[in-house]
């Protein structure tokens, strides 16, 4: 099957190659010309055989919202576009609205399996007609990981579902990494354990805790046992915010994912506000030892403000 692809960076250039050693023919463009196939997106449709399939691997926001919009003026009806990157799923239905006044489908595809994708295989959640997503399918097929489809990929529902589909996935993810980290810093703090990476590597293998997050974790670990060379600032790129978003939206508890994006808010403070305040009223009100702001060799117990009531 012929197939457009727009962005050829980690995860598109992979997915490039992948579809190429399954035998696919793929015409990719990039704005880098030392990766793209060809020079411009008239180019990209010049270059495809009508009816057309283009797939969208770029950022999400308004760089896929221009995208799409520069592909309604040279795609033409019958064509197919599919956005496999992380677009909040709210943008979807105003995408498949502006190519469908052309005449050009939409998918929207959650794209998950990382840099390891191109080996691995990676995790698809579709939104849209079942007919476009039976004609994409070949696509779909060589891009999941082997062995049943139903282990790889879901027609997870209309238009949108996909990916939200894909931003579930990812608000899990937080919580599962918090949970690997915060048992890791556990094992670290007690002089009993002697080697906490061979305890997690222990747990790859029949434990109910395993996956393939915790075999990531063990790979780090044994380059660097104590992650010492890295620094505690942790960024996100979005999905846990849209998570926590449609939970309050939609009244669904989620305290985990919550609790995971709110470490990493915490994790990027070089020093806490909140937390200042709450040692100023516990001194005011029973006169408890607090530090001075001088750093930590400040002295415990002295007085930031009135003595104890």
């Amino acid at each position: 099957m012929q197939l457009g692809l727009i962005g050829l960076g980690k995860m598109g250039g992979n997915m490039r190659d992948r579809l190429r050693a399954a035998g696919h023919e793929v015409v990719g463009y990039d704005p880098r010309p030392e990766v793209t196939d060809v020079e411009s997106l008239a180019a990209l449709a010049t270059a495809l055989t009508a009816p057309r399939v283009v797939w969208v691997m770029v950022p999400s926001g308004e760089v896929t919202r221009g995208t799409v919009k520069s592909l309604a003026e040279v795609l033409e009806p019958g064509d197919l576009v599919i956005d496999g990157g992380n677009s909040r799923y709210t943008d979807d239905a105003p995408n498949a609205a502006l190519l469908a006044e052309k005449g050009i489908g939409y998918l929207d595809c959650g794209v998950s399996g990382g840099i390891w994708g191109k080996e691995n295989g990676y995790g698809l959640m579709a939104g849209g007609s079942k007919e476009d997503v039976e004609r994409a399918m070949p696509i779909f097929d060589a891009l999941r990981p082997e062995g049943p489809r139903e282990e790889g990929f879901a027609h997870a529902g209309l238009v949108g579902a996909g990916h939200f589909s894909k931003m579930v996935h990812n608000g899990i993810e937080y919580g599962l990494m918090q949970a690997y980290a915060e048992g890791f810093e556990l094992l670290s703090a007690v002089d009993l354990v002697h080697d906490v990476p061979a305890v997690l590597q222990a747990w790859s293998r029949g434990t109910v805790v395993r996956s393939w997050l915790l075999d990531l974790l063990v790979i780090a670990l044994k380059s660097d046992p104590g992650l010492a060379k890295l620094d505690d600032y942790v960024d996100d790129s979005g999905e846990g915010r849209w998570t926590i978003e449609e939970a309050i939206t939609h009244a669904v508890p989620l305290p985990v994912i919550s609790a995971a994006l709110f470490a990493r808010f915490a994790s990027r403070q070089d020093s806490s506000p909140a937390m200042r305040a709450v040692a100023a009223l516990r001194q005011q009100f029973g006169g408890h030892a607090v530090k001075a702001a001088a750093g930590p060799s400040g002295t415990p117990g002295e007085q930031a403000g009135p003595g104890p009531a």
